[in-house]
């Protein structure tokens, strides 16, 4: 069985609480017993995250030499110049000791950004400095990635949304976050096209 979950902010992508730590888990969201996380999402980032019981997925997924597609809408400090998602989308940029794969990156429009909810909590805002948001279409996942990368070209990120695994779609799902479904056989086809 295959599970996709709309992670809302302040989750952690596991089901066992880190001692001291303020973040929920996911024991709270009713999953069946035997369910593990196909990769991850921080404790401050939002959007689609897969979960399963069968084995074999996980690095089916995430194993980079699959180029598996996943994207993200980024809210972003500050407008970035055309040379800023030109190095996003190149890749080579360095995140730690690794060197980033070539990806896509673009602004978002009016009406993707419509599409968003609101976050709780809201981002903090800066009346004097403006934000956009942009897609990040990745085929990898290290850790803590897309905000290296776009503190790496100037643009520190203010909120992350996973919006896609493959073509499978969260806004297609219509899923509120903190809901969850499991997928039906055509959806699961989704998640595996590059």
């Amino acid at each position: 069985m295959l599970i996709a979950f709309n992670k809302p902010y302040g989750v952690l992508s596991q089901f066992t609480p880190e001692p001291g730590s303020r973040w929920r888990t996911l024991a709270e969201f009713g999953f069946p017993k035997g369910f593990y996380t196909l990769g991850r999402l921080d404790a401050d980032s939002e959007g689609l995250i897969l979960l399963s019981d069968e084995g074999g997925l996980n690095a089916r997924l995430l194993d980079p030499s699959e180029a598996h597609r996943r994207e993200y809408w980024v809210q972003v400090e500050r407008v970035p110049e055309a040379e800023a998602l030109i190095r996003l989308s190149r890749g080579n940029l360095m995140v730690g000791d690794h060197r980033t794969r070539p990806g896509q990156a673009r602004f978002l429009t009016e009406s993707e950004i419509g599409q968003i909810a609101p976050r709780t909590p809201p981002i903090r805002v800066r009346k004097s400095v403006a934000d956009a948001w942009i897609s990040l279409e990745l085929t990898e996942g290290k850790n803590r990635q897309v905000r290296k990368m776009t503190a790496a070209v100037g643009h520190p990120t203010l909120r992350l949304f996973r919006v896609a695994i493959g073509d499978l779609r969260l806004l297609s799902l219509a899923l509120d976050p903190g809901q969850w479904k499991e997928l039906k056989a055509e959806e699961r086809s989704l998640i595996w096209k590059k």
